[in-house]
């Protein structure tokens, strides 16, 4: 069977210094993503409606007004073999958002509103009741999404580009601002270009792995956001903080659009990931 990580291998070798190939393709890692059509049972759902339990109320972002649900995520369906991070063994990951575009509504989420998202933990073997949305909320069109496992690998300015050397001593992003790719992509965009290589065809939500940052890395955008000022001198030790739990994309077919074609991105410490403190994921916005 090809491995996960092949076509990575692949390419990069045939696109980059083979020094730069080989350090950067170390890194990768699997992630899962969330397709509409797939082997297996459904690993989960987006749009719809929320299963939640009797003693939990819809989310709510205080002031404005109830939440979105964006989509849920089934724990135990999940390939565990190829999962990245320490999700539970079971129960699900409701996703919810304020789509103030969706709704016209004045009040538009920016950098820094954390209470403009919510992920909702339900424990397996809690009972729940699909609950219908609060009145004035149109809910999303629902479809299932099954498990797709696919390389993912660091890109945009993440901290191990910087971090990580090859062989001969620069540091991935120092290497590869000599290297070009067609359609002009220079510096650490080549390695968002091969990414994209891979799997071009989206929308791509996904569960672990890396993930598809649209402009700067996921993990330095929710550490400024933290912290206040992207000049702090905390910035990376904060960005090392915190791992890529899912990213919902833009998605026509279940009427989703995120700002200009974007992408919505649920970040956690790590440290509140293997406690099972999911009320303390953040979601940021990014888009072109």
């Amino acid at each position: 069977m090809t491995s996960w990580r092949d076509r990575l291998d692949t390419l990069a070798h045939e696109r980059l210094p083979a020094e730069l190939a080989s350090a950067w393709t170390a890194l990768a890692r699997p992630g899962i993503r969330l397709v509409s059509a797939g082997e297996g049972p459904p690993v989960g759902r987006i749009g719809g409606a929320p299963a939640l339990p009797e003693d939990v109320g819809w989310p709510e972002w205080p002031g404005r007004g109830p939440l979105d649900f964006v989509a849920a995520v089934d724990c135990a369906a999940l390939p565990r073999e190829f999962l990245s991070i320490p999700l539970p063994e079971a129960g699900t990951l409701l996703f919810f958002y304020f789509d103030a575009e969706r709704r016209q509504a004045d009040d538009i989420p920016e950098f820094g509103d954390a209470e403009a998202a919510r992920l909702v933990f339900v424990p397996a073997g809690v009972p729940v009741t699909e609950r219908a949305a609060p009145e004035g909320l149109d809910p999303y069109p629902a479809r299932d999404l099954f498990g797709k496992v696919e390389a993912t690998a660091p890109r945009n300015y993440h901290v191990l580009l910087d971090e990580t050397k090859t062989a001969s001593g620069e540091t991935l992003a120092e290497a590869a601002k000599t290297v070009l790719l067609p359609g002009n992509h220079m510096g650490t965009g080549v390695f968002g270009q091969l990414v994209w290589q891979l799997h071009p065809e989206g929308p791509h939500h996904q569960v672990g792995g890396f993930a598809d940052p649209i402009q700067n890395a996921v993990e330095k955008e929710v550490a400024t956001e933290v912290l206040g000022d992207y000049r702090d001198p905390r910035l990376i030790e904060e960005a090392a903080r915190w791992v890529f739990l899912a990213q919902i994309d833009s998605d026509e077919a279940a009427d989703m659009m995120w700002g200009d074609a974007g992408m919505l991105y649920w970040m956690i410490r790590s440290e509140d990931l293997e406690a099972g403190r999911f009320d303390r994921a953040r979601c940021i916005l990014q888009c072109c």
